[in-house]
């Protein structure tokens, strides 16, 4: 197992990948944002969906999903059609133009990536996939329940509590 001072190096490094991040969202359309860009991701990805599962997936909220829905809608990426097994629910659908805005989305990424990593061999941006992979796995849809850390300790101590 990895000595206590090697995962703190990982802890800092993983960190610092949100700037790997920033970077990533300065390349997105102006009127496409990072969350109209995971819907965008997520429908392309997994097929038509209802709202509340693409909240799921997103990690967020009802409203905040709700909010990059009526985004991504407004701009004719997404269609919502009735759910025929609940008329209450709608299913989301990419639509032909939100195809193009995933196509442009991925052309963009892969650009960036490109650029970035000119200098890495295949096999580094392979094993880099590899265990990106491996780490996302372990920490699983990372939807469960956060991790209980054990209780600080204490020391006992003689002194008895003020009496009021």
């Amino acid at each position: 197992m990895a000595e206590q001072a090697q995962f703190e190096e990982l802890a800092r490094q993983l960190s610092a990948v949100g700037a790997v991040k920033r970077d990533m969202g300065r390349i997105l359309p102006h009127d496409c944002p990072a969350g109209s860009a995971a819907v965008l991701t997520l429908l392309g990805r997994h097929g038509d969906m209802r709202m509340s599962k693409l909240a799921e997936l997103l990690a967020v909220d009802m409203s905040v999903t709700s909010r990059h829905v009526a985004h991504v809608a407004a701009r004719g990426w997404i269609e919502r059609h009735p759910d025929p097994a609940d008329k209450r629910s709608r299913i989301l659908r990419l639509t032909p133009a939100g195809l193009e805005q995933l196509d442009e989305l991925s052309r963009r990424t892969t650009h960036l990536l490109a650029e970035r990593l000119a200098d890495w061999t295949d096999e580094d941006v392979a094993e880099l996939i590899r265990l990106m992979t491996r780490l996302r796995a372990s920490f699983g849809d990372c939807r469960s329940a956060p991790l209980r850390l054990p209780e600080p300790v204490t020391p006992e101590t003689t002194r008895t509590p003020a009496s009021t």
